[in-house]
């Protein structure tokens, strides 16, 4: 190395930096060469953990040695084709490549005038169009929905708490409820968690019987609480529903809020991109209406990890719940803090990455269009599922296919908790035998096999294989 931390052999650094390169691609170019997941051997997890800490330089050769071996081998591997497991996006290329190029950059994106700003409000505003947004509305990139949920919970606390809520606090916000779904995802909770609301604010309102937000308990909740004199502010709907890809009522519960006086927020963190397909975008009618909408990039845009997006309908109270000017971050009319107002004056965050360039790459290289296809295809091929597991006894769907998702169990004579042991084994065995990797969730009580339907490589063959797998693991274990 020079005097600074620039390479001393620019060649050398550069060979090394192309082999990775290549070996990265290469990892991606074979990935069906491979299972979707293996376990860390317990000599290498062993050698991570007694690495000590690093005060001298090591040679970078030996480093990268050190993640090839140990690192890349291992990963719980969305990018496979048979990996269904919770809701992972499985990458692109084109990711790979605008990562490096970002992070080449290493732009701060909090704020200041460069093209880096310019190319993620150019992205926020593609997505309210998108979602059909006024010319009022705006937005920020986020880490994924957990953080976009929050930024909108805290944006519809400033506007039921107003000003006041950001100085005063949690007192000015006290009597404060919200109300979503018993299968919303638990960003939600934590979200008022984290506002100050405490997350016994959110009502969790029971589902009907296609696992959507009951609008009828949701009214009676409402008026309930108000009768106590609370002071409910939001409605959360769900466009995607972690466990099940339930889709709520989007327009009865916007209908609600508006009636009401609430602020109506989406968590859409993968269904919300139904908006994509044509012949899905009716499932998520009235996100339109909604004042805020979160969702991520890194799912069924499978732009690299970790990217989400939160949209406001009302941007300039998007901003008066986070813009705080300190003497340190002035704004000026020309130079380099010229560009007002900055993305920090929309989240929590100062310091933010140049993830918008994966994302601008990922739209302009595939166009939507393209993404559209691909949800409408997956989403057909996860109703087939469905339909051939109800034709499959003893395999038993065990709520509905509303978009990916595919829950489902091996039936067993057992009773209940012998029958969720049993596909809870299954699940381990498909994963430790590198047939596939789905995961588990709840469904009425009963441990479900769970399928998400979201990788671009994943084809019929890729089902059918992992399908087959089910009963014969099984009967295997019932031996």
């Amino acid at each position: 190395m020079s005097g600074g931390l620039d390479p001393s052999d620019w060649a050398a650094f550069r060979a090394l930096a192309h082999r990775a390169l290549d070996e990265t691609l290469d990892a991606v170019d074979g990935i069906r060469e491979r299972p979707p997941w293996r376990a860390i051997p317990d000599e290498v997890r062993a050698a991570i953990g007694a690495d000590p800490l690093p005060r001298a330089p090591s040679d970078l050769a030996a480093v990268y040695a050190a993640f090839a071996t140990q690192v890349a081998p291992f990963a719980v591997d969305n990018r496979h084709p048979r990996f269904f497991g919770w809701v992972h996006g499985a990458g692109t290329p084109v990711g790979i490549l605008a990562e490096m190029l970002a992070a080449g950059m290493n732009a701060n994106v909090g704020g200041r005038d460069h093209a880096a700003v310019e190319i993620e409000r150019r992205v926020i505003r593609w997505w309210c169009e998108v979602f059909g947004l006024p010319p009022t509305a705006g937005g920020i990139l986020t880490s994924g929905t957990s953080m976009a949920n929050l930024i909108g919970v805290l944006v519809a606390r400033r506007a039921a708490g107003g000003a006041e809520v950001r100085t005063a606090g949690v007192p000015a916000a006290l009597g404060l409820t919200g109300y979503a779904s018993t299968e919303a995802h638990g960003s939600v909770a934590r979200a008022f968690d984290v506002a100050g609301l405490g997350s016994a604010a959110l009502r969790a309102v029971p589902v009907d019987a296609k696992l959507r937000l009951d609008v009828r308990a949701l009214h009676a909740r409402i008026a309930a609480d108000r009768d106590a004199g609370k002071r409910p502010f939001v409605i959360v709907g769900t466009a995607g529903s972690a466990s099940s890809g339930a889709v709520d009522d989007l327009v009865a519960l916007a209908d609600c809020a508006r009636d009401r006086g609430l602020w109506f927020h989406v968590d859409g963190a993968f269904g919300a991109l139904a908006q994509l397909a044509p012949e899905l975008r009716g499932l998520v009618a009235g996100i339109e209406r909604a004042d805020s909408i979160a969702f991520d990039l890194h799912k069924w845009l499978h732009v690299p990890y970790g990217a989400g997006a939160v949209l406001v309908r009302d941007g300039a109270l998007h901003a008066s719940a986070f813009a705080d000017h300190a003497p340190y971050l002035a704004r000026a009319q020309r130079g380099t803090a010229a560009g007002d107002p900055w993305f920090t004056d929309f989240g929590p965050e100062l310091s933010r990455g140049f993830r918008a360039l994966s994302v601008w790459f990922t739209m302009k290289t595939y166009g939507l269009d393209r993404f559209g296809e691909l949800i409408a295809q997956q989403c057909a091929m996860a109703r087939a599922l469905g339909e051939r597991i109800v034709a499959t006894p003893p395999l038993a769907l065990l709520a509905p296919v509303t978009l990916n998702v595919v829950c489902f169990r091996y039936a067993a004579p057992l009773d209940d908790a012998e029958c969720d042991a049993l596909n809870a084994r299954i699940v381990v065995e498909l994963q430790e035998r590198g047939i596939a990797v789905p995961s588990t969730t709840r469904i009425g009580g009963k441990l479900a096999i769970r399928l998400n339907v979201m990788n671009h490589r994943t084809t019929q063959a890729d089902l059918d294989a992992t399908l087959d797998a089910v009963p014969a693991i099984a009967r295997e274990l019932l031996e």
